[in-house]
């Protein structure tokens, strides 16, 4: 199978959010304002990582984006759609593994196209295609528990890939990886959407993954969370983590950061 992998146009706006804001009703009627009119755009084929403090409501936004939650004022375009709902456009990647842990690797990469009503034959050669992609093949038979926590992580994102989506939408996916794996799955991640471009926006508050990863960084505040500041991360790829703007970039961008959370 061929990639799938679209065309760059940079001053494609993909995703737009409009002036963002959520509200949550706690006990006794008071209110918890977490996002708080957040504006910005995401270009085709762009990785874009949000990066704050802990709880600091980036999940939130990912989910509105997502489609999962509503936003209680503004709104959120995806490929020139008002998003109002969960939809195959959007692919989710998340930090707790959601594997079908009955369903084989195959299983699980070709669910999407098979619920789609995509033909049997054609869904299997594509859902292979990105299992070769993520480096499993010779495990499509293999169930999530015989595996190790970054090959399931590789699962979902061949899941994810394989339905197809406009954009991708990860949420803290390698947190919960020890130090070398959690390394090994950026080097993959990065070489997947180099092969096959997709929009990314990638959640994190691991300051050296954010810079190791993105083309810009959207920067925010403690909640209610609001945008602080955008970088451009103009680094070269591969990136080293030792390079002295590497390290100008992230002693930068921690000094700038709300801590109150930390």
């Amino acid at each position: 199978m061929e990639s799938t992998r679209r065309d760059v146009t940079k001053n494609n706006k993909v995703i737009i959010c409009e002036n963002v804001s959520k509200t949550f009703e706690g006990k006794k009627g008071s209110v918890n304002r977490v996002l708080d009119n957040i504006s910005f755009s995401v270009r085709e084929n762009e990785f874009l990582v949000l990066f704050g403090p802990g709880q600091c409501g980036k999940t939130t936004l990912l989910n509105i984006i997502a489609g999962l939650e509503k936003p209680t004022s503004g709104r959120v375009i995806v490929n020139n759609k008002e998003v109002t709902a969960p939809g195959a456009d959007k692919g989710m990647v998340y930090q707790t593994i959601a594997l079908f842990p009955w369903l084989t690797v195959m299983g699980n990469v070709e669910f999407g196209p098979k619920v789609r009503g995509v033909p049997k034959k054609e869904r299997q050669e594509k859902a292979k295609y990105f299992i070769d992609l993520v480096g499993l093949n010779g495990f499509e038979k293999h169930y999530p528990s015989q595996l190790s926590g970054g090959m399931r992580q590789r699962v979902g994102i061949a899941r994810a890939y394989c339905n197809d989506p406009y954009v991708m939408l990860l949420d803290e996916p390698f947190g919960h990886l020890d130090a070398q794996t959690r390394y090994m799955m950026e080097d993959e991640l990065q070489r997947i959407w180099q092969k096959e471009k997709r929009t990314i926006v990638f959640v994190t508050n691991n300051i050296e993954e954010a810079l190791y990863l993105a083309d810009r960084i959207i920067l925010l505040t403690n909640c209610p969370s609001t945008i602080k500041k955008e970088y451009i991360i103009d680094l070269p790829r591969p990136r080293n983590y030792v390079d002295k703007r590497f390290l100008q970039l992230r002693k930068e961008i921690t000094m700038n950061m709300d801590k109150s959370q930390y």
